[in-house]
C-alpha cells in the first residue's frame, strides 16, 4: 500500500473511546474488496478485525488474532496495534483482493438486480470491460461516451458473422437518437459502477459523479394509436398474434413481459395479471379492466396452470422477433400508416388511459415505472385535438367584454 489510509474516528485512541460501544465493527475501505474494522468494547481495549469479499454479494470476516487496539496502552506492532498498524497487518495476512473490472460489475450487477441487458455486450465490454473499475478516469468516460454517440446503428447480424451496421444518419434527428442511446447505456453502466462502490470494490465514485449524459436527447414519442386504430389492428391481426396483440393493448405491458406470461399470473378475482420479471427487475400487479379480465379468463379456461398464456405461430414461446413481420402485415392490413412497432401498442394504453382522465402516478404503476417521471417524459403527450377540447373545457372565462373607449397608444 503506497499510503496509510486516514479516518478520523479511528485514526486515534481518543476518537475511537468516543464512539458507541456496540458489537458490530466500525468499517474502513482499505482497497477494493478490503475492508479494517474496529470493535468498541465496554471497559477494555477494542479490537481490530479485517472484511474481504467473498463474491456473490457475501463477505468473510475475521479478527486480527492475538493482537488489541491501543485503547489503553502504546502501540508496540505486535500485540497492541495503531490504526496504522492493524492496516498493515490487514494487508498482510492475505493476499490482497485482485482487481475488479467494468466487466465483473456490470455482471455483479446484473446478478443483483436479477435482471440482463445485451447492450452491455456490445457497448460496454468490447472497450471498457478489462478496465479496471478503481483505474477508471473521468476522461475515460467521457471519451467512451463521445464515441458511444457517433457510432451508428448495428444492423441485424447473424450468429459468428462480421458486425454489419446501418447507413450513418447524420441529420439532427440522427445525432439526437445515438445520443439518446448512448445515454441509455451509460444508465446501465452508471448503475453497474455505483453498486460496485457501495459494495466496496472501489474507494471513490468521484470518477463517474462528474459524467454527464448528453443533453437534449430526449423528445416524446408523439405516435400512438386511436381506440379506432386499435380494434382496425385487432381485427387485421391473425391468429395467434391478434391475442398478444389484444393482451398488450389491455394491459400496456411490454412484449417480453407478456411472451412470459403463464395462467398462474392471472388471477380473476383481484382483476390482475401478475408480471413477475420485468425490464427493471421489479415485479408488479396489473390491473385489468373488466373486458381485461373476461378476455384472460376465457383464455384460461381449461388451461394448466404452468402453461404460457402466448404461444407463437409455429408453436412455442414468442421470440424476440417473432413479432416484428406479423405486426408489419397487420398494420399494412389495418391501414395504419406509417406501420408501428409492437412497443406502440404500451405507448397506447398509456397515452390513452392519460387521454381519458387516468392519474399520472397510476398510469405509471400499471407499467411498472417507480414514479411519475417516465410517463410524464414519454407517454403524458396528448394529441391536438385533446389539448384543444381541454383547453376550451377548462380554460377560465371572463365573461362579455364590451369594447371600451381606451386605445393603445
Amino acid at each position: 500500500m503506497a499510503r496509510t489510509i486516514r479516518e478520523s474516528r479511528l485514526d486515534t485512541r481518543e476518537a475511537r473511546l468516543r464512539l458507541k460501544v456496540r458489537g458490530k465493527p466500525y468499517w474502513r475501505l482499505l482497497e477494493p474488496g478490503l475492508h479494517l474494522g474496529y470493535r468498541r468494547l465496554q471497559g477494555r481495549p477494542g479490537s481490530w478485525c479485517v472484511r474481504r469479499y467473498a463474491g456473490e454479494q457475501s463477505y468473510q470476516i475475521e479478527a486480527i488474532k492475538g493482537a488489541i487496539a491501543d485503547d489503553y496502552q502504546d502501540a508496540d506492532g505486535a500485540t497492541v496495534l495503531s490504526f496504522a498498524q492493524a492496516q498493515k497487518r490487514a494487508l498482510a495476512a492475505k493476499p490482497k483482493a485482485g482487481p475488479f473490472t467494468v466487466q465483473q460489475a456490470v455482471e455483479d450487477y446484473f446478478r443483483h438486480r436479477g435482471i440482463s441487458d445485451e447492450r452491455a455486450e456490445s457497448a460496454i465490454y468490447p472497450t471498457l470491460g478489462n478496465r479496471k473499475v478503481e483505474a477508471l478516469t473521468t476522461k475515460q468516460l467521457r471519451q467512451w461516451m463521445a464515441d458511444l454517440g457517433e457510432a451508428p446503428r448495428r444492423a441485424r447480424t447473424r450468429a459468428g458473422e462480421r458486425q454489419r451496421y446501418l447507413k450513418p444518419d447524420n441529420s439532427e434527428d440522427g445525432q439526437r437518437r445515438r445520443r439518446s442511446s448512448a445515454n441509455r447505456v451509460w444508465t446501465i453502466l452508471r448503475a453497474a459502477l455505483n453498486h460496485a462502490w457501495r459494495e466496496g470494490h472501489v474507494a471513490s465514485d468521484v470518477e463517474w459523479r462528474r459524467v454527464k449524459p448528453f443533453a437534449d436527447t430526449v423528445r416524446a414519442r408523439v405516435r400512438f394509436l386511436d381506440v379506432d386504430e386499435c380494434r382496425r389492428l385487432i381485427n387485421a391481426a391473425q391468429g395467434e398474434f391478434r391475442l398478444i396483440v389484444q393482451a398488450a393493448l389491455f394491459t400496456g405491458c411490454r412484449y417480453s413481459e407478456l411472451a412470459r406470461l403463464t395462467v398462474q399470473d392471472f388471477n380473476g378475482d383481484a382483476g390482475t395479471v401478475h408480471i413477475t420479471k420485468s425490464k427493471t427487475g421489479r415485479a408488479r400487479h396489473v390491473f385489468l379492466t373488466p373486458e381485461g379480465v373476461q378476455f384472460f379468463a376465457n383464455l384460461a379456461t381449461g388451461r394448466g396452470k404452468g402453461e404460457l398464456f402466448f404461444r407463437a405461430t409455429r408453436g412455442g414461446q414468442w421470440a424476440r422477433a417473432n413479432q416484428q413481420h406479423p405486426m408489419l402485415v397487420a398494420c399494412r392490413r389495418a391501414r395504419i400508416e406509417p406501420p408501428v412497432g409492437f412497443h406502440q401498442l404500451r405507448h397506447s394504453w398509456a397515452s390513452l388511459s392519460v387521454m381519458g382522465g387516468m392519474p399520472l402516478m397510476v398510469v405509471a404503476k400499471n407499467l411498472g415505472h417507480a414514479s411519475t417521471a417516465m410517463v410524464e417524459r414519454h407517454y403524458g403527450h396528448l394529441s391536438p385535438g385533446y389539448v384543444a377540447d381541454a383547453i376550451r373545457k377548462h380554460a377560465p372565462r371572463f365573461g362579455g367584454v364590451k369594447a371600451g373607449n381606451v386605445r393603445g397608444n
